[in-house]
């Protein structure tokens, strides 16, 4: 997977939680829609982040992985 198509990612995440964020109300499937969400998006973020770092380095982006959620959900943004 490349930056082009992890930033696709982002965007469909994005566009799918506005979606739910627009309904009046939210059940509780839609709640844990969104929080596995939000958890995909940090995911996906700190992948771009790695690769980034890997190319700054001369390393191969393509090197980077995702890791997992509870590592990743604390970051600072």
């Amino acid at each position: 997977m490349d930056d082009k198509d992890i930033r696709a990612q982002i965007e469909a995440l994005v566009e799918e939680e506005h979606t739910l964020r627009n309904a009046s109300e939210h059940t509780a499937e839609q709640r844990a829609r969104l929080r596995q969400i939000e958890e995909d998006r940090d995911q996906l973020w700190d992948l771009l982040r790695q690769r980034d770092a890997k190319r700054q380095y001369g390393e191969d982006p393509d090197e980077a992985k995702a890791r997992p959620e509870p590592q990743v959900e604390n970051y600072l943004q």
